[in-house]
């Protein structure tokens, strides 16, 4: 019994490191993934940015024509 003590103790501790890996690669994932959504929302940001400036400039022509 003594013998088979420790070997499921070896497995319960294989399994948990096996388990943190995981963990560690999926927060990696999931890291990843949410750096390249607020990557892509910068993008979008500025593009509103850019858009706004010359929807501005343009109400300004406009109002100068009338």
């Amino acid at each position: 019994h003594s013998l088979r003590g420790p070997k499921i103790m070896a497995e319960i501790k294989k399994l948990s490191v096996e388990q943190t890996l995981n963990k560690i690669r999926h927060d990696e994932a999931v890291k990843s993934r949410s750096e390249r959504r607020d990557e892509q929302n910068d993008v979008l940001d500025e593009e509103i940015k850019r858009m706004r400036e010359q929807r501005l400039r343009l109400e300004r022509r406009q109002r100068k024509q009338d």
